[in-house]
């Protein structure tokens, strides 16, 4: 923790009026995020403008106060924690859809619109913005790009990178910028709305996004496949992504995964059709004109049976589809009635390799006696490795990360990365060494100096000391 300049106070204080925080309750407010880490900033600014955020920065730049851009505060990994102290930026009121442009399949939007806001006022245009995590009824557009968010759609229609055509930014240098353009082509420069796009804050704080729309599939059916156990589902994940239909969506659920959604639809209907039996489920949905909607499950059904493959059936209708993915999206807080504590990390593999991470992972479960939960986006190999234990327990406490360590080092081992859609922040910052070779390292360094030249965007995170 730092202690603000008076004149640097004073300045913001003029600046943003209401927006500028300063009493210990706000501040804690604003210190944590979905990781459980915390730490106290020395204020909070909620600026509602663009111009606001250029001298707001420029001011913190020329004290050297670190600053810290929030969306909602839902990511994981402790990003956007207020590690050095410094000035925590909340975009909360810059939350205007700025236009809806239907001819153009793009919608202009402020950083602090939240995903689900902006979903539903592009339901009555017949479009939508494909990247949908779980949190998306409460997670910014600003969180979603910072972090490259994606969503069980990314399978078929990718993630945040892939889905906004420009940025306007402002640089740590309190330079504002415009990258990018609202056209579906363009070869004019250097890609750097690209680029912004899952820097976590450490490079720029987005102002303004254009993000490009999708047309909602006119229809779209759901298909459940239950397997033996895990090896016989990831085996069959390889076999549907390697056939020519591309699903909506492909969910992976291990066999703890599978008892928990069984608990979860007992809980919430009285009854459940997941028999006790199965080791192993997943979710395929495909979309698209209703005529032809029918030649792709089938397609997607004989892909997903073979060896250990116990039942492929439909969702008889719209209802069964929702009540079957409300069940995968219950997961996550369902976990806690494992243990108290949990080690939540989003790791990639090509898909090819499924097989072999969740054979390893189900090891190190055994190696270190302690429950290993595996579902996700199964599509992109992306799979949510949920390692549960007591963090009261000092024992636990270290088998746990010495697991997390290894899962990390097996992932990388078979071609994967760290992270698919949860970034790095704090919770993976000292394993970027062992991703990342140092040359390629070293150019992350050159490009975080001319965006940021003082090193105030979001110390300490994402890079490595």
């Amino acid at each position: 923790m730092i202690t603000l300049p008076a004149d640097l106070a004073r300045t913001l204080a003029d600046a943003l009026g209401d927006g500028w925080r300063t009493d210990a309750n706000e501040r804690l407010t604003y210190g944590y995020d979905n990781s459980r880490r915390q730490a106290m900033p020395d204020a909070v600014a909620l600026p509602a403008s663009r111009e606001q955020v250029v001298a707001l920065v420029r001011a913190c730049r020329a004290h050297r106060v670190p600053v810290i851009a929030r969306g909602r505060g839902t990511n994981t990994t402790g990003a956007s924690v207020p590690t050095s102290g410094g000035v925590v930026v909340s975009f909360e009121r810059m939350n205007r859809i700025l236009a809806i442009r239907p001819g153009d399949r793009c919608a202009v939007v402020e950083p602090g619109v939240l995903n689900g806001d902006l979903q539903r006022a592009l339901k009555p245009h017949g479009l939508f913005w494909p990247p949908d995590p779980t949190s998306a009824d409460f997670s910014t557009i600003g969180g979603n790009l910072a972090c490259n968010a994606g969503g069980p759609r990314a399978v078929k229609y990718g993630a945040s990178r892939d889905n906004v055509l420009a940025l306007s930014a402002v640089t740590g240098t309190g330079e504002l910028i415009h990258c990018g353009s609202a056209t579906t082509k363009g070869a004019t420069g250097y890609d750097l709305q690209r680029l912004l796009v899952g820097s976590e804050g450490t490079l720029a704080l987005i102002v303004e996004a254009t993000l490009k729309l999708t047309p909602l599939p006119a229809a779209r059916r759901a298909l459940r496949a239950l397997y033996r156990d895990v090896d016989a589902a990831a085996s069959a994940v390889a076999r549907l992504m390697a056939q020519p239909v591309t699903p909506s969506m492909l969910e992976f659920m291990d066999d703890h995964a599978v008892r928990l959604a069984r608990a979860q639809m007992r809980a919430s209907s009285g009854g459940t059709d997941i028999p006790e039996h199965a080791g192993a489920l997943l979710m395929i949905e495909a979309d698209g004109d209703a005529h032809m909607l029918p030649h792709a499950l089938e397609a997607l059904s004989a892909a997903a049976r073979g060896d250990g493959c116990l039942d492929v059936e439909p969702a008889a209708d719209e209802v069964a589809r929702e009540r079957l993915w409300a069940a995968r999206k219950a997961l996550s807080p369902a976990l806690r009635n494992l243990a108290p504590g949990k080690i939540n990390e989003d790791v990639v593999v090509p898909v090819s390799r499924i097989p072999e991470l969740v054979a390893g992972v189900q090891s190190l479960s055994r190696e270190a006696g302690l429950p290993i939960v595996c579902f996700g986006h199964a599509g992109n190999g992306n799979l949510h490795v949920n390692l549960m234990y007591d963090p009261a327990d000092p024992a636990q406490d270290e088998r746990a990360h010495a697991a997390m360590a290894h899962v990390f080092a097996l992932t990388l081992s078979l071609g994967g990365t760290l992270s698919g859609e949860h970034g790095i922040g704090l919770a993976k910052r000292d394993f970027m060494p062992q991703a990342v070779d140092p040359p390629t390292l070293a150019m992350m360094r050159a490009v975080k100096a001319a965006f940021d030249p003082d090193g105030i965007l979001n110390p300490g995170k994402l890079l490595p000391p």
